[in-house]
């Protein structure tokens, strides 16, 4: 065997030495491209967790702090039970046959997370009334906050002490949450449904078909 066989063959070698290499390189490359999403997809959802909890704790902060009268108080509430009232008759309008393990608001929002039927009802009788999820959290947490403290007003009541409840609302509620849910609960029962203004742009809730009226 001549030299420059022997060197030709050496020059294979060390390339599949190279090769070898190369692809146990690729292999560790691949394993961090798949440990870098899966912490980064870590990273998001914690952010997530986190900003949905900052902003529950605001919500809760910014309900505890209104510092309207028992009266103003009592009237909001009173809208706002009407509804969520409104809100599970007319979920038990489209799910008759399960009445009986719906009873209130409260189971729909419990079942409706591992029940796909009934978490399609939900989001269409949102749609139908214009109301979010976020509307339904914050009218929540104010229903439970007052609702051993107000009383329950009907719309002629309401009407004699009130004129304006939505000038009320937008006067006295700061955090955009919870004044966007209480403007939104009064459309729902004043009108019919609720819609929503405009990105970045602050107008009054229109009305269109009517979703429920006492």
């Amino acid at each position: 065997m001549n030299n420059e066989t022997t060197t030709l063959i050496s020059l294979k070698e060390a390339m599949k030495r190279v090769d070898h290499k190369l692809q146990v390189l690729e292999a560790q490359f691949k394993e961090l491209d798949f440990t870098k999403d899966s912490l980064t997809q870590k990273f998001e959802h914690h952010s997530k967790a986190l900003a949905n909890q900052a902003a529950h704790d605001e919500l809760w902060t910014a309900v505890l702090a209104l510092k309207f009268t028992s009266m103003e108080l009592s009237i909001l509430y009173s809208y706002v039970m009407e509804v969520l009232i409104c809100l599970h008759t007319r979920v038990l309008e489209k799910l008759p046959d399960l009445v009986r393990g719906l009873p209130t608001l409260a189971s729909v929002l419990r079942r409706k997370v591992n029940n796909q039927r009934i978490r399609g009802v939900w989001e269409s009788v949102l749609e139908e009334s214009g109301l979010e999820e976020g509307d339904i959290t914050a009218l929540c947490t104010f229903f439970i906050a007052y609702g051993n403290k107000a009383e329950y007003y009907v719309a002629k009541v309401r009407q004699m002490y009130i004129k304006d409840v939505t000038f009320l609302i937008t006067n006295m509620v700061k955090n955009q949450a919870l004044q966007d849910g209480l403007l939104r609960a009064v459309q729902v029962i004043e009108k019919g449904k609720a819609v929503k203004a405009p990105e970045n742009q602050k107008s009054p809730l229109k009305e269109l078909i009517p979703l429920a009226r006492n």
